[in-house]
């Protein structure tokens, strides 16, 4: 055999043991952690916000999901109040289940039957708006999650009274109807701005 071929030889069979080493390697290396609770929180605020500008959550299923993110913020808190800013092994356990149960959440909420729906008009046109001004919100940590249910609460009670009004008059709104949503939505306007910015 010549040094020409016992080179190629050798070469040929490194190239076909180095991906075998490499694999053993990385099965014996430990699974990566959970997620921290910080990134989780952060990450589900990312699908709620996705949700919001797709329109595959109502301002409804975004109300009860920030109202749940708020209060389980609030029993973190409360947590870590009682061991010197510290979570217990429980208390970990805890959250993640509380956690697991609002990513399932959100998820069966992004892919029911019920989508936003705002028109193709000034006042649809408007209503998306303040819901993409609401999503940025929540993408960017503007928006708590609390202040966002709020938010939210204030939306769909006008998606209420659009409906109502369009079903009085046929689906059409009047031009008083017209005056009046555009009020409140210059008051949720307001309201956005001032917990974006507060």
């Amino acid at each position: 055999m010549s040094t020409k071929h016992l080179i190629l030889s050798a070469a040929a069979l490194f190239a076909l043991s180095v991906p075998s080493a490499f694999a053993q390697q990385s099965s014996t290396t430990p699974n990566t952690p959970d997620p921290s609770i910080a990134q989780r929180k952060t990450d589900q605020q990312d699908r709620i916000a996705n949700g919001v500008q797709s329109g595959q959550l109502t301002a409804g299923e975004t109300k009860n999901l920030e109202t749940k993110e708020a209060g389980l913020n609030k029993e973190e808190h409360a947590m870590r109040s009682e061991d010197d800013g510290h979570l217990t092994a429980a208390d970990r356990t805890k959250i993640n289940n509380q956690q697991n149960h609002l990513s399932n959440q959100i998820y069966a909420d992004k892919h029911n039957a019920q989508t936003a729906h705002y028109g193709n008009n000034e006042i649809g046109q408007r209503r998306q708006n303040q819901q993409d001004r609401i999503a940025q919100g929540i993408r960017n940590g503007q928006l708590k999650p609390g202040q966002t249910a709020k938010l939210e609460r204030q939306q769909q009670s006008i998606n209420r009274e659009d409906a109502r009004m369009r079903g009085a008059d046929g689906g059409k709104l009047t031009g008083a109807d017209k005056t009046a949503l555009n009020r409140r939505l210059n008051r949720s306007s307001a309201n956005i701005y001032n917990k974006k910015h507060s």
